[in-house]
């Protein structure tokens, strides 16, 4: 009863938000860049932040190149169960952090909705992240039997997306990390879009984004859409296919969860790009590769 009602609050107050109407055709978006904002360069990671507004919204665009992106994508999160955690205060504990991006959506009193197929009731999952499969250096937490995961995995040479996967399948890559949120958020895979724009009304929700992106086996982009006006993401996946063609995209959490950090070559400190500092439930994070 308590996920019913609390899906059909969850689906009254994104129809309430102002969006083109199920079915009616959206404008193409248009782009156009407004300056470099930072970059980084060494022999394992690079970066490049640039501005632009998108469909009249600001967005950041981060580029990444790794040369393992196995061993240089990193995950840290808050205490399982127990409570949330700032982005800025997961990423202190990523020595060397060059780029550091807010995760996986969770399951809170302020958010309880979980999908109709996950046992229990939402309090059970409360401070821990959505999906089906929950990974975390290595170690499996949650496996929840007979639900598919749809989400990111950490594997040997990068980053993984599984749309509608069997759990044991995904085991069988040996992850070591995961990265999860709605089931409906893998944007694009093979290049090509998957989101379900007619029957998801959240796909043409405005809102502020952290999208990431893979272009091949070493490079990533990021998007996130800031809160001037917000986007939807009919609009992101279009100008991500537009202008990267990347293999695939997942929309990972947003809104007030969305965080960029960059550290800039030769200092310590990581500076804050955007990011409203609500507490969240982990970040991923892209470091140099540590030499012999």
């Amino acid at each position: 009863m308590k996920k019913t009602f609390s899906a059909l609050l969850a689906l009254l107050l994104l129809l309430s938000a102002a969006a083109p109407a199920l079915g009616e055709e959206e404008p193409p978006y248009v782009y156009e860049k407004l300056e470099d904002k930072s970059s980084y360069d060494s022999e394992t990671l690079t970066y490049a932040i640039e501005t632009g507004m998108l469909s009249g919204t600001k967005v950041y665009i981060t580029r990444i190149w790794m040369a393992e992106p196995g061993r240089q994508i990193v995950k840290k999160t808050a205490q399982y169960h127990q409570h949330l955690a700032t982005a800025e205060g997961l990423a202190k504990k990523v020595p060397g952090a060059a780029i550091v991006v807010n995760g996986s959506g969770y399951v809170s009193g302020a958010y309880p909705w979980i999908p109709e197929n996950y046992p229990g009731e939402s309090k059970d999952y409360y401070y821990t992240p959505l999906g089906s499969l929950v990974i975390t250096d290595g170690e499996v937490i949650r496996n929840l039997e007979g639900v598919p995961y749809y989400g990111l995995t950490l594997e040997e040479d990068g980053l993984h997306l599984y749309v509608d996967a069997d759990n044991e399948e995904v085991l069988s890559r040996n992850p070591t990390q995961t990265w999860s949120f709605y089931v409906e958020c893998p944007l694009i895979r093979d290049g090509e879009s998957i989101l379900d724009r007619e029957n998801w009304p959240f796909a043409k929700h405005k809102a502020i984004r952290t999208i990431i992106a893979k272009l091949d086996e070493h490079s990533y982009v990021l998007l996130t859409v800031t809160s001037v006006h917000g986007l939807p993401l009919t609009v992101c996946t279009d100008f991500l296919l537009g202008e990267f063609q990347p293999e695939w995209a997942y929309n990972l959490d947003g809104g007030p969860s969305s965080a960029l950090f960059r550290r800039k070559k030769g200092s310590k400190k990581l500076a804050l790009i955007y990011g409203a500092g609500q507490k969240i439930v982990d970040i991923m994070a892209f470091v140099e590769l540590k030499q012999p």
